[in-house]
């Protein structure tokens, strides 16, 4: 039997069936166990019940299901949990990071305009730390390497540069837009369409 217990492989739906969350089955059982959600049976395509925790300890395990071993014998571990008192879509703002800042300036330089190779660019702070600038999402941008090696620790307007925009953090996202099905589970599919 492989070892899941602490690996996210549960999605969790607020009470209108939009996915919010990731757990661990271990977190989905306490989750469970404390009335705080419920179990999804998901029977097939057709039919999808919702289960308390007394309901869910007396499933029986299928074939296809990950088990966990109790006192009791074998409990099905669930999919897709629903938090029924939970009705909200939480936000997700990206973590600042170079893969973030990749993305958010869509890999081209941002005093150039020309689009970069991974190994070309590189985090150009428009106020240098030397100068007591901040590694933040308003101070970073995306560079080509020689753009930035020649703009050293000088202001872009110093360097004789331009930025294409004002750098800002990204908007956030509701959290269904950031969930990845990365365990490939079935029963999600419905859920992340």
């Amino acid at each position: 039997m492989t070892d899941f217990r602490n690996k996210s492989t549960v999605l969790v739906l607020n009470r209108n069936l939009q996915a919010i969350h990731v757990k661990t089955p271990a977190e989905a059982f306490c989750m469970m166990a404390s009335g705080a959600a419920r179990g999804l049976d998901v029977q097939g395509d057709d039919a999808i019940v919702p289960v308390t925790w007394d309901e869910w300890i007396a499933l029986p395990v299928r074939e296809q299901d990950r088990s966990i071993g109790s006192p009791r014998g074998l409990i099905r571990c669930p999919t897709v949990i629903v938090s029924p008192n939970y009705a909200r879509v939480p936000m997700h703002r990206p973590g600042f990071n170079r893969r973030n800042l990749w993305q958010r300036d869509g890999g081209v330089c941002q005093y150039t305009g020309r689009k970069l190779a991974p190994h070309e660019g590189n985090i150009d702070h428009i106020v240098p730390r030397s100068r007591g600038g901040k590694t933040s999402w308003d101070n970073c941008v995306l560079a080509h390497r020689e753009i930035n090696s020649r703009k050293a620790d000088r202001l872009p307007q110093e360097a004789g540069l331009r930025l294409l925009k004002v750098p800002a953090a990204p908007k956030a996202l509701p959290a269904t837009v950031v969930i990845q099905n990365i365990h490939g589970v079935r029963d999600w599919e419905f859920f992340m369409r």
